[in-house]
């Protein structure tokens, strides 16, 4: 049916052109027939137009009415009061209450305009700040309007009758679905304020009181809910400006308008170390420092100045921006006065070589290293006496460590100085830890060092250490040269005793030689002779025998044979006279050195040296056939048996080296 309605009306209405008669000629049929079925049709396209007519208003489930009434026919409130936008009793205008899902009768649109507006959503994590567009003026000197009882702000009416004022809100709206008045209130969607973890949240409102004179920050006040409550703040009449308190890590519903916060990292306290606080803003405390500590006050927790109670090793959420914490080592602490060495604490960083001038005026470089310890309980007064360890550093320690050395060397030339290091070093520990105490320190020790004496200085000592150690070199060697020629005489006397005692075992040797050779030389001679009368009383007998056969041929070959002889035994004669004058030279000469040699060993001794010799080297029988004992000492019948056994050898031994001469004599 609606299909035909839509096609009836296009013909007439939407097309004209291709109107025609018999087209009015059917749609006079149609309406005639189906005139009733246009009124459902009507009241359906123009539905709206008729119940804004009749003052009937239909507001949807997911939305809501705002109200404007153009004017009031009579009665007291015609007109809002002065300074007003919102009615809540009836004048025209901007009506407080909105309209909620539903019918509603009575509403001539003459008389008011409806304007439908979805619900106010505020999403996960997000909070609505709110502006109010009317009621009360701000207070003088605040910035945000206190919060009322208004069903989050949902009741316009009973905002503006408790006494709600205009301009931004302390209260907010958290996640989540609201009826607002948007003539009454603009919402702005803000996120929530999250600390993250290790972080801390250092808080400063924005309304308040004024700081009291003297502090930096306002006090604390309870209640509040970590600032997430600024009425619950406000009331307690908090301060304006830098708050104590700090808020940790999580997520916020803070109001923007109220609070700023500003993130920083917790304060560490590593091992080893303990925190001093020092905090500028709490109630004046009293000095739990006693009447001997003159240098500040130490107080107790919360109160301002430093705590007498440090913070051990962990994570603090400190504000930073009120108080101070200084890290106090109290392991053994090592300081270096040093141009190439700093330790990873950093308190030595400006800390540099000792230059200190000794008394001969030679001016020397030393390096220093101080190790220091501070109690646990002795930290606060350290800080409250220097107000850090640099400052102890720069104060204390670099001028007293300084000074004391400077002072040393002027008492001392280089050379001393190097020369009584240790006890230098032990002197300085004494006096540092002296003056250290007084500052509640502990000095553990002091320890010199590299020492660099002037160059100039340093050679002159060099070369004088090398001449000295050439100097011992020398002498050493001197010493070890005298040692050396002693040992060589020594040695030399030695086997000079050696050769003597040989020599005088050589002249007894040589004696008992030279008288062997001398009979033996006399022997032969004799035997030379006797053999040569034989032979010519033997040629003579021949030639007297021949001589009968041939007396002229015997006498010649007699004569000859005479001359012959003559000659030969003469040969024979000089010859052996030559050999024994030989013999006995050399006998002479070897019976003078065995006489030498028995003056130095004793007779005796040399002549068993000598038939020892002899026996071994000739391999003589030593025991002969038959021994014949008696006699006293060396004299006796065994001296003499034992020298004819050892000459007889001897005798053998020649015999058969001579064999082809004995073989000649017999041949002549």
């Amino acid at each position: 049916m609606f299909k035909t309605y839509q096609y009836v009306f296009t013909l007439t209405f939407i097309n004209p052109c291709t109107f025609n008669v018999s087209k009015l000629k059917t749609m006079t049929e149609f309406f005639s027939n189906y005139w009733w079925t246009i009124i459902p049709v009507f009241l359906l396209l123009f539905y709206k137009l008729i119940f804004r007519i009749f003052g009937i208003i239909i507001i949807p489930e997911d939305k809501i009415g705002l109200v404007t009434k153009k004017f009031v026919l009579f009665g007291a409130h015609k007109e809002l009061p002065s300074g007003r936008i919102i009615a809540v009793d009836g004048e025209a205008g901007f009506q407080a209450q909105p309209l909620a899902p539903g019918i509603y009768f009575w509403k001539w649109i003459w008389q008011f305009e409806i304007k439908r507006q979805p619900f106010m959503i505020i999403p996960e994590g997000k909070i609505g700040l709110v502006v109010a567009k009317d009621g009360k003026e701000l207070e003088s000197g605040s910035i945000l309007a206190r919060k009322v009882e208004c069903d989050s702000f949902q009741n316009t009416e009973a905002f503006i009758r408790n006494g709600g004022r205009k301009g931004r809100q302390t209260a907010f709206m958290t996640s989540g679905t609201y009826r607002i008045n948007s003539f009454m209130f603009d919402i702005i969607i803000s996120d929530m304020i999250s600390v993250n973890e290790n972080m801390v949240g250092i808080v400063t409102t924005l309304d308040g009181l004024p700081i009291e004179v003297g502090n930096i920050a306002g006090k604390p006040v309870a209640g509040h809910n970590n600032f997430q409550n600024a009425d619950a703040f406000l009331s307690g009449n908090g301060n304006k400006g830098l708050q104590p308190e700090v808020i940790l890590a999580g997520s916020y519903y803070l109001n923007p308008w109220f609070i700023q916060v500003e993130q920083i990292k917790m304060t560490e306290i590593p091992i080893g170390y303990v925190g001093v606080v020092i905090s500028y803003t709490g109630k004046e405390g009293k000095d739990l420092s006693g009447i001997e500590f003159k240098h500040g006050n130490i107080v107790s927790k919360g109160e301002k100045g430093v705590w007498a109670e440090p913070l051990g090793p962990g994570k603090y959420p400190v504000n930073t921006f009120i108080m101070r914490v200084e890290l106090v080592p109290t392991t053994n602490l090592v300081l270096n006065w040093a141009n190439a060495r700093s330790e990873s604490h950093q308190l030595d960083k400006n800390l540099s070589t000792i230059t200190v001038r000794s008394k001969d005026g030679f001016p020397f470089n030393l390096d220093v290293s101080q190790i220091i310890h501070i109690p646990t309980t002795e930290a606060p007064k350290v800080i409250a006496r220097f107000g850090s360890m640099m400052n102890l550093v720069g104060q204390v320690l670099e001028p007293t460590i300084g000074n004391y050395f400077r002072n040393s060397a002027q008492d001392s030339d280089v050379i001393a100085f190097l020369s009584s290091r240790k006890e230098r070093q032990d002197a300085a520990k004494k006096r540092i830890s002296e003056v250290l105490d007084q500052y509640n320190v502990n000095g553990v020790d002091t320890l010199i060092g590299d020492i660099v004496p002037p160059e100039s200085l340093m050679k002159t000592l060099t070369d004088r250490k090398i001449a000295e150690e050439q100097n011992t070199t020398f002498e050493t060697q001197k010493r070890a040269e005298v040692t050396r020629q002693a040992l060589e005489k020594e040695t030399a006397v030695a086997d000079m005793q050696k050769e003597i005692v040989k020599a005088d075992q050589g002249v007894l040797i040589s004696e008992r030689i030279a008288d062997a050779a001398v009979k033996k030389a006399t022997g032969e001679a004799q035997s030379v002779k006797i053999s040569a009368e034989a032979e010519g009383n033997r040629l003579k007998v021949i030639a007297n025998a021949d001589a009968e056969k041939t007396k002229v041929s015997a006498n010649a070959e007699a004569e000859k044979i005479k001359a012959l002889a003559n000659a030969e035994a003469e040969k024979i004669n000089v010859t052996g006279n030559a050999e024994a004058a030989k013999i006995l030279a050399i006998g002479k000469s070897s019976a003078e050195s065995y006489k030498l040699a028995v003056s130095a060993m004793g007779g005796d001794n040399f002549t068993k040296l000598k038939v020892t010799e002899a026996i071994g080297k000739e391999k003589i029988k030593v025991i002969p056939e038959v021994l014949i004992t008696g006699g006293d000492g060396a004299n006796g019948p065994i001296s003499g048996l034992l020298g004819l056994q050892l000459l007889d050898g001897i005798i053998d031994r020649n015999k058969t080296k001579d064999s082809p001469n004995k073989d000649n004599l017999k041949n002549n």
